[in-house]
C-alpha cells in the first residue's frame, strides 16, 4: 500500500516538474500598451505569451488559414469577472484586447482565464478567439462564448 502511494506520488511530481519547466514562449513587450484600467489579470504575461504560442500552433495546424503570428497585444481589458464561490468554485475571468498580426493588420482577441484549471490543476487555463481566425467555429460565431 505505501509502496503505490510513493509511486504515485512520484508520478504526480514528475508530471509537475516537466510542466513547470517548459520554455516560456517569448511576447512582444507589453508594458506601454496596457490601458491604465486593465484589471492586472488580463496582462499577465504568462497569459499573454501563452496566447501567443497557441496561435502560433493554430495557425500552422489549422487548414486554409494566414500564416501570421501575435506581434503586439494593446488595449486590453477586463470584460466580465466572476469570482469563484460556493455555488461555482471557478474564478473566471473575460478578457478583451486588440492583437497586431505579423501582417500589420489590428484584429478583436477574446480570452478566457480559469484560474487552477491548467494542466494537472497547476497553473490557469486560457481560452482565445482572434476575430477570423475561428475556422470551425468553436467558439461560435465571431467568438461569441468568449465575450
Amino acid at each position: 500500500m505505501i509502496r503505490a502511494a510513493k509511486s504515485a506520488l512520484l508520478a504526480l511530481a514528475g508530471i509537475c516538474a516537466s510542466v513547470l519547466m517548459q520554455p516560456a514562449a517569448h511576447a512582444a513587450d507589453l508594458s506601454s500598451y496596457v490601458e491604465e484600467s486593465a484589471a492586472s489579470v488580463c496582462n499577465v504575461p504568462s497569459v499573454l505569451n501563452r496566447i501567443s504560442s497557441k496561435f502560433a500552433h493554430q495557425v500552422r495546424n489549422v487548414p486554409n488559414l494566414p500564416q501570421v503570428a501575435i506581434s503586439d497585444f494593446h488595449r486590453i481589458h477586463l470584460r466580465r469577472s466572476e469570482p469563484a464561490s460556493e455555488r461555482w468554485p471557478i474564478a473566471r475571468h473575460y478578457c478583451g484586447a486588440k492583437v497586431t498580426l505579423s501582417d500589420g493588420l489590428d484584429r478583436d482577441i477574446w480570452y478566457l482565464i480559469e484560474e487552477g484549471q491548467g494542466y494537472a490543476s497547476v497553473g490557469d487555463n486560457v481560452e482565445f478567439c482572434v476575430s477570423g481566425f475561428d475556422r470551425w467555429l468553436v467558439y461560435n460565431a465571431h467568438c461569441r462564448v468568449l465575450q
